[in-house]
């Protein structure tokens, strides 16, 4: 899988952080308009966790994903990439910064997942396109952002039972859901990528979680990039 020209910036090309920033910006305003935010699939048999980790003071970005049966949660295939990292680190642009590395590792997958849970942001991102979005469009698969932090938004108070949830709003407009998937835990924030509903993405979410705060997918994806004996 590559990317097309449109996904990312042409940074060797650019003279100027500055220049680099602007394209940035300029991709996600148009790429945003081809969010899906309805259910596009049927039955789903595989889901995948992907993940980044950086190496070598962070000058190789290092991406995983792990394919889990569903809705088993059983490991069935993994993928790791390393790369050198070519995009700085700027709030709100991470999926330039590492989505080179995390395509090379689709690349290896032999199996496409019927659903991608991504470690950021979807629709809940300042221009509505972080890295869940991004992803989603440019591989064109259902996609959904299960965040450790809040970027934007805000909200009321969150349930204290798993399952749990309140609206995570942006003056006014519902942009995602702060879950409780265990009790007496810090809630993990979820939004849209593509091709999924909120109320979808709550539920598969909540189906990926075990006795952990983090579903199953995200935390095979995250062990895959962080452990180097993993290559």
């Amino acid at each position: 899988m590559k990317y097309e020209n449109e996904f990312l910036p042409h940074a060797e090309r650019m003279i100027s952080r500055t220049e680099i920033m602007a394209e940035a910006r300029e991709i996600q305003q148009r790429l945003r308009h081809r969010v899906i935010t309805r259910d596009v699939f049927h039955t789903v048999y595989h889901v995948a966790g992907i993940d980044v980790g950086f190496e070598q003071r962070n000058t190789i970005t290092r991406a995983a994903i792990a394919i889990l049966s569903f809705p088993e949660l059983t490991l069935i295939e993994q993928a790791i990439a390393r790369r050198e990292t070519a995009f700085p680190y700027i709030p709100g642009f991470l999926s330039f910064r590492e989505m080179p590395a995390i395509l090379d590792a689709f690349g290896k997958l032999t199996i496409t997942p019927d659903i991608l849970l991504c470690d950021g942001q979807g629709i809940a991102h300042p221009r509505r396109f972080g890295i869940a979005s991004h992803l989603g469009v440019s591989t064109d698969l259902p996609s959904i952002g299960v965040a450790k932090s809040r970027l934007i938004g805000t909200h009321g108070a969150v349930p204290e039972e798993k399952g749990g949830w309140t609206p995570l709003c942006e003056k006014g407009e519902p942009i995602g859901a702060v879950l409780r998937t265990r009790a007496g835990v810090k809630p993990l924030y979820i939004s849209i990528g593509h091709k999924i509903s909120l109320e979808t993405a709550i539920a598969t979410v909540m189906d990926c979680t075990t006795r952990y705060r983090l579903p199953e997918t995200t935390r095979w994806a995250h062990r895959l990039a962080s452990d180097r004996s993993a290559l």
